[in-house]
């Protein structure tokens, strides 16, 4: 099996550990194979591939999009270090307001699985950081959505304090 598949506390947010295969040369792994996430319960077609690059501190989010274009995703960091962050934007969940956080890196090549109905953002910890990820959705400018990154009753635990918000993002409104 490629991948090590371990649900979180939160619901259909999964850490997913690829095999690396490592040799004098350098290494391969498989990021993503159809046929092994759809038998480990992530059954979505992916349809835009995002990349981003950014220096330390620089905080992306907390984004999401609203039905019908809600996005579920599957984030790596492939450059650097970043704290990753889901967050359960659903309202009638038992789950709403929590977060998940985790250590992405082009160390650990692990991979984070957020499905639609939360928001997602991350902080740079290294000095660069390259973040692709899949989206099963396209970008709509219509039904983009996100909250603070820094609301009191979600209450995030970053680990870097003074981060560099975009003004789009230092304009999101607190959740509900």
């Amino acid at each position: 099996m490629p991948f090590k598949f371990t649900e979180t506390q939160l619901p259909g947010v999964v850490i997913i550990e690829p095999k690396v295969f490592e040799d004098e040369r350098g290494f391969f792994l498989e990021t993503y194979k159809l046929s092994e996430f759809k038998a480990n319960g992530i059954n979505v077609d992916f349809s835009q591939d995002n990349h981003s690059k950014s220096t330390k501190g620089v905080l992306r989010g907390l984004h999401f999009q609203k039905s019908p274009c809600g996005q579920a995703k599957l984030v790596r960091c492939n450059r650097g270090k970043i704290f990753d962050v889901a967050v359960d934007v659903r309202p009638d969940s038992s789950y709403y307001k929590k977060w998940f956080g985790i250590e992405l890196s082009e160390e650990n090549k692990t991979m984070l699985y957020i499905p639609e109905g939360f928001a997602h953002g991350f902080v740079v910890l290294s000095d660069v950081a390259e973040v692709i990820y899949k989206a099963s959705n396209e970008y709509s400018a219509a039904h983009d959505a996100g909250i603070r990154w820094d609301d009191p009753e979600i209450g995030i635990d970053w680990p870097i304090q003074n981060t560099i918000v975009s003004e789009k993002d230092k304009k999101l409104p607190f959740i509900n």
